[in-house]
């Protein structure tokens, strides 16, 4: 099983997504991409397995992951404050993995219909989807228990 979360800015969103799925499933492998240096601090403070910076970074990550995890502006060019490229969103948009996208609010990207929910609920929402995913896919996680 390779999870790959994505974040940008400070990676607050990241941390706190890292730290809950380590948490609930310690014996698979995190890797975190942020798309600056801080945000893949933050998430390799959190306890990342694996950890890197930039567009190339994403788009290799994308390539190699069963499941994605991050803010939905991961998805649109030019969001997150003009942090996610145009080819960072398409990598994650083309990629096979299941996406699990955490509906922010910002950066005039809204989301209709969705629950206004705080971060620590959509992170836990986002922690259950991957449990389910991870039961229904039989793989092995990758790491000895």
């Amino acid at each position: 099983m390779n999870l790959l979360i994505i974040d940008a800015q400070g990676g607050g969103v990241g941390r706190q997504l890292v730290a809950a799925i380590k948490e609930a499933f310690p014996e698979i492998p995190v890797t975190a991409v942020g798309t600056n240096s801080a945000a893949t601090a933050a998430m390799r403070k959190a306890g990342a397995d694996y950890v890197a910076t930039g567009e190339n970074a994403v788009v290799v990550g994308c390539r190699r992951a069963d499941i994605i995890v991050g803010p939905i502006g991961i998805v649109i060019a030019d969001s997150l404050l003009g942090e996610i490229t145009p080819a960072m969103a398409a990598a994650v948009g083309q990629s096979r993995a299941k996406r699990l996208l955490i509906p922010m609010n910002h950066c005039d990207n809204m989301v209709i219909g969705v629950p206004d929910l705080n971060i620590s609920r959509l992170v836990q929402k986002a922690v259950e989807e991957i449990g389910g995913a991870i039961g229904s896919s039989g793989e092995n996680t990758g790491k000895e228990k």
